[in-house]
């Protein structure tokens, strides 16, 4: 059994991600499609593969002289200078298969289909080629007569869609047409009148072709979903969830043999997260690599995160454990009693020391995604500058420099890094980043973790805007924290207090940076909701706590 694989196209609907990567490459699982594509043809019994190759080809080249496909199996990478077109491709072959039947499949597709069934019905039947086809309305044009004929391509929205599988006789040859580049269905279509041309209908199939972002995407989820729920392809039922902060998608995603969960219940599901296609060195593939390299290593280590089951860098989806729907917010909000919502936060509290602490064990900073420490760039830029470009003069609409507050910025940026109580920093601590299952607090969206003050983290879970703890709450889990963490002597208190009072203040800066970016440059509206109860703890905090360093700064907040 032999086998073309056409590889050679620009993939001009996959822009921008094709201009340095082709097609045939792009991943499912961690896996290449064009790996996959050879992988189901050597199972079926194919010892002979040749790929045609035009755009990249040196990678395709690259890919196939690292690729084992197993013993007695020749691949062939077959060059064109000039691209063919797919019936161009198969006449470049002649002299390779004209003494045998062979398929031909294009490499963008992705399918379940018992490529040996196909085989055997070509051999059966006296077609010079076989076309599987199957029915998806989008796609639908190719008409047949009553006993499988294929009688045309191009009568869009009758009959059925053609797969891009197809097997050939190679007496195919004998009818070429003279033109070197020419498309294959034209060739096919001559051919339609004196019945040469067979329909392999295919009833029950996955299929898809990954041509497009959407498709692929699409793709990568179900691929990922069926591998984390250890189920095939086309038994997985996956549904969105709603967004949040980011430009990430959400989505649930449940094997569709399986009984529906009752209402609240998650079981046999998953959570998948699509980043959306992350290429080599850039900001989105560094998020996806971090989040699965620390979310490995805080799950080995005993800490409250969500397991990651599968994952594929490229194309950005990782699927990760269903811990449910309730976030700590939600939680809150249904209860008022002070003591219970108390009880609650200190079990948040024993666990953040614990990712504080058992995180940075082992802890390597490579797998970071921004900067390995909370320093005093990341203050002055990410959180200081930050304010006053987003939310001072983006929202405010402000003219307010931020060199004119520089040396306010220096001073707490320095404040901010005495006495703290360095370990793992999740950096994004607040209550929709924290589940609750079972009644215990497990922490997710951890990929920007790196070393840092604990106090930073605490802040974040104290002064939170999604749930606005009442101060004398946020008192007493302050007392609290420092109780477990032992700091038993008035200096070494007084010292974690000064710490956490300064990144309570770059943190407060940070959310009113963000909730402005995200509601007027990211046109998340939703999130202006929470930026007068962050302005109004930030007012507070100029007035109670503020030094006559930052006298400046105090000015702006309170003309604000």
């Amino acid at each position: 059994m032999n086998a073309l694989i056409l590889a050679a196209g620009f993939g001009t609907r996959l822009l921008p991600y094709t201009r340095t990567l082709p097609k045939p490459l792009f991943t499912l699982g961690g896996k290449p499609v064009l790996q996959h594509t050879i992988e189901r043809l050597v199972q079926s019994g194919c010892r002979r593969i040749l790929i045609n190759s035009h755009h990249l080809s040196h990678q395709i080249t690259d890919f196939l002289d690292h690729l084992d496909p197993g013993p007695d199996v020749d691949i062939r990478d077959v060059h064109e200078s000039l691209i063919l077109d797919t019936g161009g491709a198969i006449a470049n072959v002649k002299d390779i298969m004209e003494n045998d039947s062979f398929f031909v499949i294009n490499s963008d597709v992705v399918t379940d289909i018992d490529l040996t069934s196909v085989w055997r019905f070509h051999l059966a039947n006296q077609a010079l080629a076989t076309l599987v086809l199957h029915d998806r309305a989008a796609y639908n044009q190719v008409t047949m007569d009553s006993d499988a004929w294929i009688t045309g391509f191009r009568s869009p929205g009758q009959g059925l869609a053609f797969t891009g599988i197809q097997v050939l006789s190679p007496k195919i040859f004998d009818h070429l047409p003279e033109n070197r580049v020419f498309s294959s269905i034209d060739w096919y279509a001559q051919l339609c009148p004196a019945k040469k041309i067979k329909a392999y209908v295919a009833p029950d199939l996955f299929w898809e072709d990954i041509g497009t972002i959407d498709a692929y995407s699409r793709t990568a989820r179900l691929w990922i979903s069926a591998k984390a729920l250890g189920s095939s392809v086309r038994h997985v039922d996956i549904q969105a969830l709603s967004g949040d902060g980011s430009d990430r998608s959400w989505f649930r995603a449940s094997p569709v043999s399986k009984t529906p969960p009752l209402s609240g219940e998650t079981s046999g599901s998953v959570v998948v997260c699509d980043h959306g296609i992350c290429l080599p060195e850039t900001d989105r593939r560094a998020q996806v690599d971090a989040f699965v390299a620390i979310g490995n290593h805080l799950y080995q280590n005993g800490i409250c995160v969500p397991q990651i089951l599968a994952y594929d860098a490229f194309s950005g989806v990782v699927a990760v454990q269903d811990l449910g729907n309730l976030h700590l917010a939600d939680v809150v909000a249904q209860i008022s009693d002070l003591s219970q919502i108390t009880g609650l936060y200190e079990k948040v509290i024993d666990r953040l020391i614990l990712f504080s602490r058992k995180g940075a064990q082992g802890f390597d900073l490579s797998w970071t995604c921004q900067t390995p420490y909370y320093s005093r760039t990341l203050i002055l830029e990410n959180e200081c500058r930050y304010f006053v470009d987003r939310f001072v003069q983006g929202y405010l609409g402000k003219n307010i420099d931020f060199d004119a507050l520089a040396d306010d910025f220096h001073f707490i940026a320095d404040q901010a890094l005495k006495g703290g109580i360095n370990g793992l920093m999740h950096r994004d601590c607040q209550s929709k980043n924290i589940m609750i299952k079972n009644g215990a607090p497990f922490f997710i969206d951890f990929q920007a973790a790196r070393i840092g003050p604990l106090q930073y983290d605490l802040a974040s879970l104290l002064l939170d805007p999604y749930v606005a703890l009442p101060k004398s709450v946020q008192k007493n889990l302050l007392v609290y924290t420092m109780d477990r963490l032992n700091l038993t002597s008035p200096d070494r208190r007084q010292e974690f207090r000064h710490n956490f009072d300064y990144c309570s203040l770059t943190r407060n800066l940070q959310i009113l940076g963000a909730f402005a970016y995200l509601s007027r440059v990211k046109g998340k509206s939703w999130f202006e909701t929470y930026i007068p109860p962050a302005m109004a703890s930030l007012t507070h905090w100029m007035r109670t706590q503020a030094p006559d360093a930052v006298r400046r700064l105090k000015k702006l907040v309170l003309s604000l």
